[in-house]
């Protein structure tokens, strides 16, 4: 283990026992411009100007310097020209820096994404991994998605990044899938066509996911998108089954999450207590903190509170925030942009 996974793995650790002074993970949203039309989610409906700029996302990486893991989100992330130098920004500036996590359409130029990625890995950062969005075979991720020939490039940037791993040992590269209503029992029939066309995957190369409803970021509010219930578990119990798990930290995570995803799916309430406020939060890209992408519970702007997040972290609204979450009045979720360090703060809960 070396000196960042080790602190990474101080901090989770030391969640279980105490609050943390600060959070070391950040959801970020760089964007909201898509190219997508997700029957999913309404992203790609807005128009948004005015989003963080380079020099304000380096001037917050510059007065926030102990983050240690960062889920760059979207939109789109790869249709920020600059997403190389925002990594960069967070690389010089989080000397503990571990992990960095960004989701793709796979809608901009293969080549450019190529290229992005061969520079992000060069700058050094020991683990990115890069989440693929494949949300059904051929036909039903086009439909999905709203765009033809959304599938074959998908599986084309898959094969790219996995072939540019072999040359970057600290890049990796997963399908994420998003069961929905829109995919109702498909996942099974879906990996085995992908299969098919990308020799030697298993299901390890999947990242589950069930699609969810929120107003601060996926802006679908109303949306009868939530998975049928036997449906989601039909799906879930065979990616479960088939996924081969280790001994490895990750992988028990991993299994911690799919077991929990389950349970989620079933009972519809989340199964351990949310670190959001805590171990993390999400910041959106005009700049706005909330406790997790499924909250629309503004925290603060960082434009208002000059880029400083201990005015906010301290302040009576993340109080406040706590507290709710403290009684179990906050939204029931369990997404992977939360589940994650929720699951390494309830680590005697790892294996149930």
């Amino acid at each position: 283990m070396d000196s960042k996974s080790f602190w990474l793995a101080y901090e989770a650790l030391k969640s279980n026992f105490t609050a943390l002074e600060k959070p070391y993970k950040l959801t970020f949203a760089i964007t909201m411009n898509c190219q997508s039309r997700c029957l999913t989610c309404n992203i790609w409906q807005l128009r948004p100007s005015n989003e963080l700029s380079l020099e304000e996302i380096r001037t917050f990486a510059q007065k926030n310097p102990y983050f240690r893991w960062v889920s760059i989100t979207g939109g789109e992330p790869f249709l920020r020209q600059d997403i190389v130098e925002i990594v960069r920004a967070f690389k010089e500036n989080w000397k503990g820096l571990y992990l960095v996590t960004i989701p793709t359409n796979s809608l901009c130029r293969e080549g450019k994404i190529i290229d992005n990625l061969r520079e992000m890995a060069m700058l050094g950062v020991p683990k990115i991994t890069i989440t693929v969005s494949l949300d059904g075979y051929r036909e039903l991720h086009d439909k999905i998605r709203g765009v033809p020939g959304n599938y074959d490039r998908a599986l084309s940037l898959f094969k790219a990044i996995r072939d540019l791993s072999k040359e970057y040992k600290n890049l990796g590269v997963v399908f994420g899938y998003t069961i929905s209503t829109m995919n109702n029992g498909s996942f099974e029939e879906t990996y085995n066509k992908v299969r098919h066309d990308v020799p030697g995957l298993t299901l390890n190369d999947f990242h589950i996911n069930l699609a969810q409803i929120s107003g601060a970021y996926y802006r679908n509010e109303g949306a009868k998108i939530v998975a049928d219930k036997e449906a989601a578990l039909k799906d879930l119990n065979f990616a479960y089954s088939g996924r081969v798990f280790s001994l490895g930290p990750e992988e028990i995570i991993e299994a911690s999450f799919l077991r929990n995803l389950i349970r989620f799916a079933d009972t519809s309430k989340a199964p351990m207590k949310c670190r959001s406020m805590d171990s993390s939060f999400f910041l959106d890209n005009w700049g706005n903190i909330y406790p997790s992408i499924m909250w629309d519970y503004k925290i603060a702007n960082l434009r208002e509170i000059d880029f400083d997040l201990s005015k906010a972290w301290n302040g009576e609204r993340a109080a406040e925030a706590r507290s709710i979450i403290a009684q179990g009045k906050d939204p029931q979720h369990w997404t992977s942009c939360e589940a994650y360090q929720t699951i390494l703060g309830s680590a005697h809960r790892l294996f149930l």
